[in-house]
C-alpha cells in the first residue's frame, strides 16, 4: 500500500486528490491547518475505498508551523512514496506572518521549500515522488527579491502568480539535486478548478462565485494530479511540467536560472534549513 502525504487535502483539490487515492488503496496521510476542519474531511473521507486515511494537521504560513507539520508527517509515515504540495494561498490582502514574511509567499514557495529539506531523509530513502500543484498564471509572476518576500510589491491579483512562479523555479533545481539520490520531482498545472481559492468578499466575491460555476470540479482537477503521484511510466521522470496530463514547456520566465538560484539562496537564509550536502 502506498503512502501518499496531501497538503492542504481537507478541502477542494486536495480533499479530492485524497478521495481518489483511497479508491485506489493508497494510505492518504491527509494534511490540514486546521483540526476540526481535518477531522470533518477525515469523517468524510473514510470508507470512501480500500485505501486508508490518517490526518496530521499544521499551520504551513510560519516557520514555526511548518517544521511543526514536518515532524508530524515523519512521525506519521514510516515512508513517503509520494509528497503531494497541494496547500496554496490567493488573499486579498497584505498580510505578514510572526516571521515578518507575507503569508503566500511563505504557503506557496518557502513551505515546498522547507518541507522538501526537512522531509529528505526520509525522501532519500523511500524514493520519493515529489507533484507540486502549481498554475498556469506563474507567466504572470514577477519576483522582486527585495520586496516579494515581505510583500511590499503585494498585489490581490499579481501576488499569487508571482509565488507561484517563484516556487516552479525551484523545481528544476530540486530534480538536479535529487538526480542520484532516489527522489523526483514533477510539477503541473491542473486546470482552472472550481474551488474556495482566491475568494472575495462583496460584489467582486458575488461576481466570481458566478464565474466559478464554469471552471471544472474539483474532482476533474484532480486527475491530473492523481496521475502524476501514481502512474508507473513516470518512475524515474523528473523535473517536468504538466499542463494537465501533457507535458509542456516552461516559458522562458519559469526558466531562468540566475533568478533561480537567487531564489534558493534566498529561500535557504529565510528557512535557516541547513543543507545537507
Amino acid at each position: 500500500m502506498k503512502t501518499v502525504v496531501v497538503t492542504g487535502g481537507n478541502r477542494g483539490i486536495g480533499r479530492a486528490v485524497a478521495r481518489e487515492l483511497i479508491t485506489r488503496g493508497c494510505r492518504v496521510v491527509l494534511h490540514a491547518r486546521d483540526r476540526a476542519r481535518g477531522e470533518r474531511a477525515l469523517e468524510e473521507l473514510r470508507g470512501a475505498g480500500p485505501g486508508e486515511v490518517t490526518l496530521v494537521t499544521g499551520d504551513l504560513s510560519t516557520k514555526r508551523g511548518i517544521r511543526e507539520t514536518a515532524d508530524a508527517i515523519l512521525a506519521a509515515c514510516p515512508r513517503i512514496d509520494v509528497l503531494i504540495h497541494n496547500a496554496g494561498l490567493w488573499p486579498s490582502e497584505r498580510i505578514l506572518n510572526e516571521d515578518g514574511l507575507e503569508m503566500a509567499f511563505v504557503v506557496n514557495h518557502l513551505a515546498p521549500f522547507m518541507l522538501n529539506h526537512l522531509l529528505e531523509a526520509r525522501l532519500v530513502e523511500s524514493r520519493s515522488r515529489v507533484v507540486q500543484v502549481s498554475a498556469g498564471l506563474y507567466v504572470k509572476g514577477r519576483p522582486d527579491l527585495e520586496k516579494t518576500p515581505t510583500g511590499e510589491d503585494f498585489q490581490p491579483l499579481g501576488t499569487y502568480p508571482t509565488t507561484k512562479l517563484c516556487n516552479l523555479l525551484l523545481v528544476p533545481r530540486f530534480a538536479a539535486r535529487w538526480k542520484e539520490r532516489g527522489p523526483t520531482i514533477l510539477a503541473l498545472h491542473p486546470g482552472v478548478i472550481r474551488t474556495g481559492l482566491g475568494d472575495r468578499k462583496g460584489m467582486l466575491g458575488r461576481l466570481l462565485r458566478v464565474v466559478k460555476r464554469l471552471w471544472k470540479s474539483p474532482e476533474e482537477g484532480a486527475r491530473p494530479v492523481v496521475r502524476l503521484a501514481l502512474d508507473p511510466a513516470l518512475d524515474g521522470v523528473t523535473g517536468r511540467y504538466y499542463h494537465l496530463d501533457v507535458e509542456t514547456e516552461l516559458l522562458p520566465i519559469a526558466r531562468d536560472e540566475a533568478l533561480a538560484a537567487k531564489l534558493w539562496s534566498q529561500a535557504e537564509k529565510l528557512s535557516e534549513v541547513l543543507e545537507a550536502g
